[in-house]
């Protein structure tokens, strides 16, 4: 399937000069959202993952129907402030200022064998911030997973020059 054909582009979203690339016609679409599910699925059958790390918000999506389908538990990264209980947090750096991310402090134990998703990723800022969360908390990072890579950005690479495994289902070499 060429998941790409489901996912609209809305130009000048948010802002002037970006395309944005619209994952709510791949989801609408019951056989195109359980095929992404099943391409994710392929690549870590033959791995034990405890616990399936989704970063917010779209992260959640994909990661949940993953953990389910994987038999692993499921693990929200949120901006400050929306979780309950005790949590750890970073801050890192936007395109104009700072966000801080979260996790509860007892969400993840030392060597639990972990996967991080989202839906994208561009110049790598979030899930940079989201694996030096998780590594506060020692479990072994196998893989990070993204529908979409905008390569053209450089965001997986970097990750991938810190020593991490990342899978994506649809690349985009530049300004499709």
């Amino acid at each position: 399937m060429d998941f790409k054909l489901r996912i609209r582009d809305i130009l000048d979203f948010p802002k002037k000069g970006i395309i944005f690339k619209d994952i709510t016609t791949l989801l609408k679409d019951p056989t195109a959202f359980r095929e992404v599910i099943n391409a994710f699925y392929e690549n870590l059958k033959n791995e034990r993952i405890d616990k399936v790390i989704g970063i917010e918000s779209r992260g959640f999506i994909f990661g949940a129907a993953l953990a389910y389908k994987l038999k692993a538990g499921f693990v929200p990264i949120r901006k400050k402030g929306k979780l309950p209980g005790e949590t750890i947090s970073v801050n890192y750096d936007l395109e104009y200022g700072t966000d801080q991310i979260e996790i509860h402090i007892d969400a993840l134990q030392k060597g639990e064998r972990v996967i991080l998703i989202d839906d994208l990723i561009a110049t790598g800022g979030t899930a940079l911030a989201a694996i030096e969360l998780i590594n506060k908390m020692e479990p072994e990072i196998i893989e990070i997973l993204f529908l979409i890579d905008l390569t053209f950005l450089g965001g997986s690479q970097r990750i991938k020059e810190l020593g991490y495994k990342v899978f994506s289902i649809c690349n985009y070499e530049d300004e499709e």
